[in-house]
């Protein structure tokens, strides 16, 4: 079973540019999510798909650097066309989309993943955030009687998609256009592993949160 693992990345980025190569507590950015995908041991192959050259700098001994159309680098550009470019030039039965702007992610959150999927009782998975909290809208109680406020551990438990990694089959891609199927698994994680740097005060929180160990 051949397990391939992208990262895609652009460098002109709107929010915080160049955040991908930002040095985050003595290390690129990227540095972070490349070291854990090359502990993985069940990963066949590893990619970062970059329309720039100069991504190749960063990259460590076993992460390949792969071109990608600049088009790619458009705000505009989503998941799926970027996912849809790349799958016809690297081939493979399981794939596992990482980003690098979730530099705490860990490796044994990716080998659920990875063993979650390959089992083939699921045709994805993803990381989440449990979410048991008291819910509003428009005013109103969303997930529990205003009139008769539950203890929050009985509430019901939701779940909040996080964007760090994706573990799918290409059989889930070639039929839903995504990459998350009909039969996920969800890896629950912490706090820390749920950081996504898009802003410089994200950026700012993730140094502060480098030393922080979640019990």
């Amino acid at each position: 079973m051949k397990i391939v693992a992208v990262v895609p990345i652009k460098l002109n980025n709107e929010r915080l540019p160049n955040k991908n190569i930002l040095i985050l507590c003595g290390k690129p950015l990227i540095s972070y999510i490349c070291d854990t995908l090359l502990s993985v041991a069940e990963i066949t192959e590893r990619y970062v798909f970059c329309s720039s050259d100069l991504i190749s700098q960063y990259l460590p001994l076993g992460i390949q650097f792969l071109k990608r159309s600049d088009y790619l680098d458009l705000p505009t550009s989503n998941f799926s066309q970027i996912f849809s470019e790349f799958i016809k030039l690297v081939p493979a039965d399981i794939y596992v989309y990482a980003h690098a702007t979730a530099p705490f992610v860990k490796a044994t959150t990716i080998k659920k993943e990875i063993e979650a999927v390959s089992s083939k009782q699921y045709d994805s998975s993803f990381c989440a955030q449990k979410l048991q909290d008291f819910i509003w809208k428009d005013g109103e109680a969303l997930n529990f009687d205003a009139n008769n406020v539950p203890r929050s551990q009985d509430l019901p438990v939701f779940y909040r998609e996080t964007s760090g990694v994706y573990v799918f089959t290409r059989n889930c891609f070639e039929i839903y256009g995504r990459r998350i199927g009909k039969a996920p698994y969800i890896v629950e994680i912490g706090y820390k592993e749920s950081v996504d740097i898009n802003t410089l005060a994200d950026f700012k929180f993730a140094e502060h949160m480098m030393n922080f160990e979640e019990e």
